[in-house]
């Protein structure tokens, strides 16, 4: 699992252990955190950790060595970020990633599964989303995320490695980070108001995301690990439903049970005014389906984010 002490590496790390597999963790701690692997101490020789970087194909080799099947959530995320440092972004994600693929080929990984983004369909304003479109990523973050499912696809044509590419929809929950200037939305949204501070909303608040829980993520993910079908492909991970900044707001708010503080702010570049991922294919060639709703999810993450407030 690269990126295991992240996020969603954590998570998955934690479904995987509890489904009786090995797992050893691959993460350089640049953004994932050792208290997310707080549940793993009691794991024995189940859970080993790798300390080392994507971009070193030396300890990339040393951590899929003897590996069935690699989880790859180790990135350089965030499109501010991307935009801020594209090289960075091309570095993490496209290098990286284009080591991880090699060393798989060479020492005999069977299965790759691959975070992507949703933000590889980019501004055009179809919805829902659909795999059959085509890639128009408007920043450098997602740029690399569809480089990386180039690259994966060619290594399932050409060499054989099976690959298979989820496409997140803004993923939310449990452990994702608030703090850094570069977090996602809802996090930062719950803490703000859990402290009764004021919201900064970028544009006018009317964007709208297919804001997906955890859950729906890792089961996903598990998914894609057998799954004989999915091979080659990439597939939206989503919960096929959107839900505006505005309308987010207004849920803490009733949540709450008072009112939220909020300033507009111009626009971020890179960014896209609205997601939602049609999630047939998934459905189709991998038996997924949405877990956790928007509101169910939105509210176990913000009774967790209390004990940080």
């Amino acid at each position: 699992m690269t990126g295991g002490a992240g996020f969603i590496g954590s998570h998955v790390v934690e479904r995987l252990l509890k489904d009786g597999f090995q797992v050893r963790i691959f993460d350089n701690f640049s953004t994932g955190r050792r208290e997310n692997l707080e549940f793993a101490k009691g794991a024995g020789t189940a859970v080993e950790l790798v300390e080392g970087d994507l971009r070193d194909l030396a300890a990339v080799e040393r951590a899929v060595r003897g590996v069935d099947v690699v989880y790859h959530q180790a990135a350089m995320r965030s499109v501010p970020r991307s935009v801020d440092d594209p090289l960075g972004a091309n570095e993490n994600n496209v290098t990286g990633t284009l080591h991880l693929l090699d060393a798989a080929r060479r020492l005999g990984v069977r299965r790759v599964v691959y975070a992507s983004s949703s933000s590889v369909y980019g501004d055009n304003p179809e919805l829902p989303k659909r795999e059959d479109q085509p890639p128009a990523p408007i920043s450098p973050y997602a740029v690399s995320k569809a480089a990386g499912e180039q690259y994966a696809r060619v290594w399932t044509k050409l060499y054989g490695v099976e690959t298979v590419g989820l496409r997140y929809f803004n993923v939310f929950g449990p452990r994702q980070d608030p703090k850094s200037e570069y977090a996602a939305v809802l996090p930062r949204f719950i803490l703000w108001a859990l402290r009764g501070e004021v919201l900064d909303v970028h544009g006018d608040g009317t964007q709208s995301r297919d804001f997906t829980y955890i859950d729906n993520v890792v089961e996903a993910n598990i998914l894609a690990g057998e799954a004989p079908d999915a091979s080659g492909e990439a597939f939206n991970v989503g919960c096929g439903d959107r839900t505006s900044l505005l309308d987010v707001i207004a849920m803490l708010e009733s949540i709450l049970g008072r009112k939220v503080e909020r300033r507009h702010t111009p626009s971020r570049g890179g960014d896209v005014p609205h997601t939602m991922a049609d999630v047939s294919k998934a459905k189709r060639l991998m038996g997924y389906t949405p877990l956790v709703g928007f509101a169910e999810g939105f509210s176990r993450t913000v009774e967790y984010f209390r004990a940080f407030a």
